[in-house]
């Protein structure tokens, strides 16, 4: 009886330590993770026009560099807009450099395609150039 109860708690308790280290692993740190793909707006925008299914299985949650034209720029929010089709939040303040109509490389995940307002969007980004 006591070796039952000795087992039955050895499982509780490697049960409890399984699921806390699932439930608090570390997060993602997007800046020092290499990138899976690098494109531009224009390229990632047309592949979700084609079939969002597909775009989707390959690039979404993933880390990505794109590149593109600055076409709204807001510091308050650490966000900027890339050829009007690609929505973009920075960890970090804007660089003093970026400005409307200049043209930067982003690093960050991408979150999802809002269809209704045809437009990308990625978060944790980071500038490279």
């Amino acid at each position: 009886m006591k070796k039952k109860v000795s087992i039955g708690i050895l499982v509780l308790l490697l049960f409890l330590v399984a699921t806390y280290l699932y439930v608090y692993k570390e997060h993602r740190d997007i800046a020092t993770e290499k990138e899976s793909y690098a494109v531009d707006v224009k390229t990632l925008f047309d592949a979700y026009q084609n079939n969002e299914t597909d775009a989707d299985a390959k690039y979404l949650n993933k880390t990505i560099v794109v590149s593109g034209e600055v076409s709204l720029l807001n510091p308050e929010t650490h966000s900027v807009v890339l050829n009007q089709k690609l929505f973009a939040v920075f960890t970090d303040t804007l660089p003093s450099e970026v400005t409307i109509k200049s043209n930067v490389k982003i690093k960050g995940r991408l979150i999802g395609y809002d269809s209704l307002l045809e437009q990308l969007k990625m978060d944790q980004c980071i500038i490279l150039n």
